[in-house]
């Protein structure tokens, strides 16, 4: 299974990171698949596709075992339909909520394709915390007024950045 990510359209949509400058967008949400990527989509090869040129690619050289990629010039969305065509008997799950997209790439891989909402990496991330669920829906996690699943995120991140920092 290819895993293809609409990376601007998550990051944006994500309480947790949509604030931040796009450089800390794309180093959040790649630290988070590097770390939990398995966990939260599956088994299989994890593409993220962001817009904006090689240039930024220096900076996310060493993303194992998530591959980044930049549009270089055209829409991220034509990029990951290039990316998805490339593929051409492999199952491929896109994750964006961008419907225009969804349309085009089913109209290019059929019965091929799967896409998640990029809310699902989120929901996802929160179900398998373990946090119980009150009777009247709220989460018994901790996060007072937190968006949902920020806590983790956030001392996924820290991890992340001391272990850098030690290094």
């Amino acid at each position: 299974m290819l895993f293809l990510l609409d990376g601007y359209n998550v990051t944006k949509g994500d309480p947790a990171t949509r604030d931040l400058t796009l450089e800390s967008q794309r180093e959040a949400l790649i630290a988070r698949l590097r770390a939990r990527g398995k966990d939260l989509l599956g088994t299989g090869k994890i593409v993220v596709v962001f817009d904006g040129d090689v240039g930024q690619a220096a900076r996310q050289s060493d993303t194992y075992p998530v591959e980044v990629e930049f549009s270089r010039g055209q829409s991220a969305d034509d990029a990951i339909v290039r990316v998805a065509s490339r593929m051409p008997k492999e199952q491929v799950c896109l994750v964006t909520s961008d419907r225009g997209l969804q349309e085009r790439a089913q109209a290019h891989l059929g019965a091929r394709l799967k896409v998640l909402g990029r809310e699902t990496l989120y929901d996802a991330a929160q179900r398998r915390t373990g946090a119980k669920s009150r009777r009247d829906g709220s989460a018994d996690d901790d996060e007072g007024s937190m968006p949902k699943g920020a806590n983790r995120i956030t001392e996924e991140l820290k991890k992340i950045w001391l272990e850098e920092e030690a290094e």
